[in-house]
């Protein structure tokens, strides 16, 4: 297997940056997923790598070797594209048998190497069909299995359950997962979809145009998210971004969320945590998700009054928008916790769970809260 490393990458086409001093680790056997919305650079990244695009400048090393002026022939990876590329007038078979009969390996071997990956992707019985008489799901399955049959340093997939459809999306998610355990590939995945991400990733890498945003466990991007665009991009619902204003107290920390009729009593300790990080007051966004919206039917302490708007229910959790003031807070609760429109709760944030951000730069200030 392989350690990969991006150091200070930058790709141009014309005078479009696309890749944008981009440094990233992926360690050997892990998997880890590039997670971007569409034209942020996460495939041209996927690509570059491969040696299928060209970089401007900076190192792409394979255990510890560069490789940037090698050909993708030379680079011992395997690439998985998102519409399959089987060849149509070849079976399942030759399909997966392709790179090695273009390496002149023995029969034996191709028949051993074959007939090894389908048991692992459980495809023997459609070895004999062409891809015209394949299911989707079947289809990547090869797709999957030609990569694995060269036993590459590492393998890179490019959205490669994103023309599926939910169900099998859903099933495909698990099946790459549990390959990746059996086969212990290191395995670049690049994708547009969060819920991917979350599910299989050891590591996520988030870019936004061209620019590498945080890198970490699915958990440390959700729950400490670095900047306001990993806040509203990874997680659904998204994460709730509010002004506020806060004021010291006595007993507690002040939070506004609208006018000042009303304010969520929080720790005393937070406004002297928020000023020692020099922001301005008036510049602060508060970060929350819809789950750390703590909720009540009836008048509590600590909590304010807030009115329900819309009631979006799921089945086992129901969505509500809850105004407060002149803004709307999405807050997950159970299934029928508010019956209509229009009725009156009492919101609470779980302040261990709640973030600030500078609304300039967009940055967490990465405060610590405890009770």
């Amino acid at each position: 297997m392989a350690d990969i490393q991006l150091i200070d990458i930058e790709k141009y086409f014309g005078k479009n940056y696309v890749i944008r001093k981009l440094n990233l680790e992926i360690e050997d056997r892990e998997f880890l997923v590039l997670l971007g919305p569409s034209g942020c650079g996460k495939t041209t990244t996927l690509r570059a790598i491969a040696g299928l695009e060209t970089i401007d400048s900076g190192d792409i090393l394979i255990d510890g070797q560069p490789v940037q002026d090698l050909k993708a022939s030379d680079r011992n990876i395997a690439f998985v594209f998102q519409l399959y590329a089987l060849y149509p007038h070849l079976n399942a078979f030759d399909n997966i048998a392709f790179p090695l009969k273009a390496t002149k390996k023995s029969k034996d071997t191709i028949d051993q190497r074959v007939s090894e990956v389908a048991k692992v992707l459980g495809i023997e019985s459609i070895l004999s069909k062409k891809p015209s008489e394949l299911s989707s799901g079947d289809m990547q399955r090869v797709a999957v299995g030609r990569a694995m049959v060269r036993r590459p340093k590492a393998i890179l997939m490019d959205e490669p359950i994103g023309s599926l459809d939910a169900k099998l999306r859903e099933n495909m998610r698990t099946e790459l997962k549990r390959l990746h355990i059996e086969i212990k590939a290191t395995t670049l995945y690049v994708t547009h979809d969060q819920v991917e991400a979350m599910s299989m990733a050891d590591k996520v890498a988030i870019m936004e145009d061209g620019v590498l945003q945080q890198v970490g466990t699915p958990s440390e991007v959700y729950d400490h998210p670095a900047n306001l665009f990993v806040a509203q991009f990874v997680g659904s619902p998204i994460m709730n971004i509010l002004d506020c204003q806060i004021n010291p107290d006595e007993t507690c920390t002040q939070c506004f969320l609208g006018d000042d009729t009303q304010a969520l009593p929080l720790s005393k300790s937070l406004y002297r945590k928020i000023e020692s990080k020099g922001v301005p007051l008036g510049q602060l966004a508060l970060g929350v998700r819809p789950e750390a919206v703590r909720l009540a039917r009836e008048e509590t302490e600590d909590y304010i009054k807030a009115e329900v708007h819309v009631i979006e229910p799921l089945g086992p959790f129901d969505i509500l928008d809850i105004k407060v003031d002149n803004q709307i807070v999405r807050a997950k609760a159970a299934s029928r916790f508010v019956e209509k429109q229009g009725e009156s709760v009492w919101i609470q944030l779980d302040e261990q769970r709640t973030h600030f951000f500078d609304k300039n730069t967009g940055k967490s200030l990465g405060l610590k809260i405890e009770n």
